[in-house]
């Protein structure tokens, strides 16, 4: 079973870029620390810092769901969907390369 690998795009509110950032940060450090979490990227663009994209990536297909039923993310859902321009959007992907094992 190849990891899954979920790219998140958030465009938040120009006033609530600090806010969206610590929140998303607490997120993504309790993120890591979850058994299916292999990765959980903070990326942020260069050119329009209201524009975020995470990039989660899962050890297996059950583990988005368990992460979404954590305390942290309940918590950052709650706290950020406020902060936002629009919705935000996910795209979930399947790994290629590297190999599983090198992650």
């Amino acid at each position: 079973m190849s990891l899954v690998i979920v790219h998140v795009e958030v465009h938040v509110l120009p006033d609530a870029v600090e806010a969206f950032r610590e929140a998303t940060l607490a997120n993504a450090r309790a993120s890591v620390q979850e058994p299916g979490v292999a990765r959980f990227d903070v990326v942020q663009d260069a050119a329009d810092p209201t524009r975020f994209v995470l990039v989660e990536v899962y050890r297996d297909r059950e583990a988005p769901a368990a992460h979404k039923a954590t305390a942290h993310y309940l918590a950052w859902r709650e706290a950020v969907t406020p902060l936002m321009a629009e919705p935000r959007t996910s795209r979930a992907f399947t790994n290629v390369h590297p190999g599983d094992d090198g992650w």
